[in-house]
């Protein structure tokens, strides 16, 4: 699904949804590329604690814990049906996106009547990128085909967390907003703030009620119940996915071809070192990694930060992310890898704004990054080095070389939007047939309406399936697509067949070791007075991003254990303790 981040953005979508990192760049074919809202691991780099904030769960300031319990979701949760309208090339496997090497060249329709009934809804969105001309002919032809006035009001997603607080605390909420999960702890006590003003869609959505609805019930459980608050169902899923890995270890293949040394089979944390002293040429611009440590959470199999940063120690008992031992070996890794003098020196600086770069010039030969940045576009662009450019990533390992590989999941779903609660019955069933319409699966008839326009004016048939216009480059953007999408598929972008098998080839593999983190999904509001604990950057900012630090050599291990100390007597503890309360009301998944 279309969805452009553009390099300066405020945030990076990495792998734990939201950083620009892995977005991929534009195309002709696609107006935008939506993998890097699924994949996006989050924080800046080398920062453990950054990562989840993004997540829907995990608030601060709640009255209420806003958990829901394993046996009421089985009440709550919408009746999953697949679609099989639109046929993949490649069926999912193991939780994988399906992929399609081709666009359907006759696009089916899923929707049989007009889904609107002349109403008009009020909108708020995000949008990343250059604002559309208001009333231009790519809305009127989606509205006419709604059947509805969707008035569509994007609003500049680098400032949106600015923005959220200003429409819940004026009462300036539109019909229907949409709300990236990092950007819920911009509201005070967002969960509260749901219930208030927000439909309680669960008697609409519950069970068998949501096959009014076919295309939203293709939708994953999971994307659902992270849309769900104590006890009710709010969240209409946006960019939803069934397994959502954390970044992953990208290498040039070309580049270690020309080297000589094939396609490397790596099995442990020494291999991967191996392999990097083996590729290493500073003298000629070339160095083995960039900044690792996002990527470093599957073979050391620790967690990221808020808020699926819980796992359970020997004893059964609740540790947080930065107490894992694992993070500690981490640690020790990385730094031995910086003391080798494998790392990029603009990594080491953390210099983000060219890491792409970096990977494409192959001034770095490995880098972490987020399933998005697995699209054709970055070989095809120009920004890559050569046309002999070939992006591939290592299978999962562990750390060690032993046992079996673990790849903890990522939330289900981390934007959602969210219809007013003061609209009618009618109104509401309007607005979710609507929705219904834009979750449409990819390649549909009604998919290509809402990211491409009208074909002729907006796109043209392309082999690759529709080709932007100018029109449509300066109209078509991703506007209606952050009200409610289908599932996440992966697609070929500029004839790109081989990416897509490879990416689809990954996905399949790992999903053999996904796991699931406590508290996968759920949403839990945490006490004011525990905010402090909760947020993942006060852990690293207030000892001056001690990770960042000790595997660089400017602290130590001991300096990062009296970090972690100190947060444990500063609301860790108690968060724990708080935590183990959820756990024993409501469970952890």
């Amino acid at each position: 699904m279309p969805v452009y981040i553009p390099p300066n953005s405020a945030k990076r979508f990495d792998s734990q949804p939201g950083h620009p990192k892995d977005e991929g760049v534009p195309t002709m074919t696609s107006p935008m590329s939506r993998r890097g809202f699924l994949t996006a691991s989050a924080g800046t780099v080398g920062a453990v604690a950054a990562a989840p904030l993004l997540a829907a769960c995990g608030h601060a300031g709640g009255d209420t814990a806003g958990a829901t319990s394993a046996k009421k979701l089985t009440q709550i949760l919408p009746d999953y049906v697949p679609a099989n309208s639109v046929k993949a090339d490649i069926p999912s496997l193991n939780g994988s996106d399906p992929g399609f090497i081709s666009y359907p060249a006759n696009p089916v329709h899923t929707v049989t009547e007009v889904p609107g009934a002349g109403g008009t809804f009020s909108t708020i969105t995000p949008l990343w990128g250059s604002i559309p001309p208001a009333g231009n002919q790519y809305y009127q032809a989606v509205n006419q085909a709604l059947g509805a006035s969707v008035q569509i009001n994007p609003s500049n997603g680098n400032t949106y967390a600015q923005t959220l607080p200003t429409l819940f605390a004026g009462s300036k909420l539109p019909d229907w907003l949409q709300v990236p999960g990092w950007n819920e702890v911009s509201v005070a006590n967002f969960g509260n703030e749901v219930q208030a003003n927000f439909t309680d869609l669960t008697p609409y959505l519950s069970g068998s009620n949501v096959k009014k609805y076919p295309n939203l019930a293709a939708l994953p459980s999971g994307a659902w119940q992270a849309g769900v608050w104590n006890n009710k169902l709010y969240g209409i899923p946006v960019y939803p996915g069934t397994n959502i890995f954390a970044e992953q270890f990208f290498y040039r293949a070309d580049i270690l071809q020309k080297l000589g040394l094939g396609t490397p089979e790596i099995k442990s944390a020494q291999d991967l070192f191996d392999l990097g002293k083996e590729v290493n040429d500073p003298k000629h611009g070339r160095w083995a990694f960039d900044d690792l440590w996002q990527a470093l959470y599957q073979p050391f199999a620790f967690l990221g930060g808020p808020p699926l940063m819980w796992s359970t120690d020997d004893k059964g008992d609740l540790q947080a992310n930065w107490e894992m031992p694992e993070i500690i070996e981490a640690m020790n890794w990385q730094a031995s890898t910086v003391k080798a003098g494998l790392v990029h020196p603009d990594a080491l600086a953390l210099q983000t704004s060219n890491a792409k770069q970096r990977f494409w010039s192959g001034a770095v030969v490995i880098e972490g990054d987020g399933g998005g940045a697995w699209v054709g576009s970055d070989a095809v662009s120009g920004l890559a080095a050569n046309k002999g450019y070939n992006r591939q990533s290592f299978a999962p390992f562990t750390a060690s070389g032993t046992g079996t590989p673990v790849y903890y999941l990522n939330n289900s779903c981390n934007m959602f939007s969210y219809l007013n609660k003061s609209l009618s019955k009618s109104q509401v069933e309007e607005a979710l047939r609507i929705a219904n319409y834009l979750a449409a699966p990819f390649g549909s008839y009604e998919y290509t309406l809402i990211n491409y326009g009208v074909k002729g004016t907006d796109w043209s048939t392309s082999a690759n399936g529709p080709l932007l216009t100018a029109t449509g480059q300066k109209n078509v953007t991703n506007t209606y697509s952050f009200l409610s999408t289908p599932l996440n598929v992966q697609n070929v972008q500029q004839g790109y067949t081989q990416v897509v098998k490879d990416d689809c080839a990954w996905q399949q593999a790992a999903g053999k070791y996904a796991k699931k983190p406590l508290f996968w999904n759920m949403n839990v509001s945490v006490p004011a007075s525990l905010a402090t604990a909760w947020n993942a950057a006060t852990f690293t900012n207030t000892t001056g991003n001690i990770i960042q630090e000790v595997v660089r050599g400017k602290n130590t291990i001991g300096d990062y254990q009296a970090a972690v100390k100190s947060w444990q007597k500063n609301g860790g503890d108690k968060l724990r303790t708080y935590f183990d309360g959820i756990r024993s009301k409501y469970g952890t998944a």
